[in-house]
């Protein structure tokens, strides 16, 4: 890492198509966004220097907003310089779109107030081609009505136990407060927005495949209760990665 002394802390908005990378996180294999961006970064400084993002993607997940840190030396080039030079030696799937100087203390993940997620669905019998890998293709008919009463269940202070998929070290706590969660539709796409304090390991995405097994008819709003309420087993229904976005990060 740079030396504390000739250093300068980057505030980075990343956006990527999460298709080619294994998530957010360092891999072993260097696959992840975070490897090739540090890459990057010791192309043009000639040394290690490592990212701290605002939290993981998985693998396939796109973001439009991610927020990352890192310290650089102080006098290696103008802060508006470093998107410019970073996408020089990015693949064209990954791009920094701004950089900003800020404290030293400042922290990407820890100083973070919440996320703002959307999910887009397909729902037509026929998959638009441009949307492949940008969508998850329902083909049967899906009751929005139901999608909104789903989603204002959802909203506000809960456990999220049973939809949060098992990583490891469970989290101390799996309460989190949805500020929002609205559906709109235009036309075949329905998109979900989900805005909250904090989410737990595929929990977005398996909000979201309980909402659309609900609006198929396959099960009744009072499975979401129970869900919510922690009577009822884990939700199993995953949407697919490739219809997620992280679209900001709160500070």
């Amino acid at each position: 890492m740079v030396e504390t002394r000739l250093k300068v802390r980057l505030k980075l908005i990343l956006a990527y198509d999460g298709r080619p990378f294994r998530g957010w996180q360092s891999q072993a294999e260097g696959g992840g966004v975070q490897d090739h961006l540090e890459r990057a970064f010791a192309r043009i400084c000639g040394g290690r220097v490592v990212v701290q993002g605002a939290g993981r993607t998985d693998a396939g997940v796109h973001a439009r907003a991610q927020v990352a840190h890192a310290d650089v030396p102080r006098e290696e080039m103008a802060v508006r310089a470093w998107p410019l030079a970073l996408n020089a030696h990015l693949p064209p799937e990954i791009r920094v779109m701004r950089a900003q100087r800020v404290p030293d203390d400042f922290h990407a993940q820890f100083d973070a107030r919440g996320k703002v997620y959307v999910y887009r669905i397909w729902n037509a019998p026929a998959f638009h081609p441009l949307e492949i890998g940008r969508a998850w293709h329902v083909p049967v008919s899906l009751d929005v009505a139901v999608l909104r009463a789903g989603a204002k269940l959802l909203a506000g202070r809960h456990d999220f136990a049973r939809f949060a998929a098992n990583r490891g070290q469970p989290p101390g706590s799996t309460v989190r407060t949805l500020h929002e969660v609205r559906i709109t539709r235009r036309g075949p796409l329905i998109t979900l927005r989900v805005a909250g304090d904090g989410f737990l390991y595929r929990m977005v995405r398996l909000l979201t495949g309980s909402l659309v097994r609900c609006a198929q008819g396959k099960a009744h709003l009072d499975w979401l209760r129970a869900l919510l309420a922690g009577t009822a087993p884990k939700t199993h229904f995953l949407a697919p990665a490739e219809g997620l976005y992280l679209e900001r990060v709160l500070y």
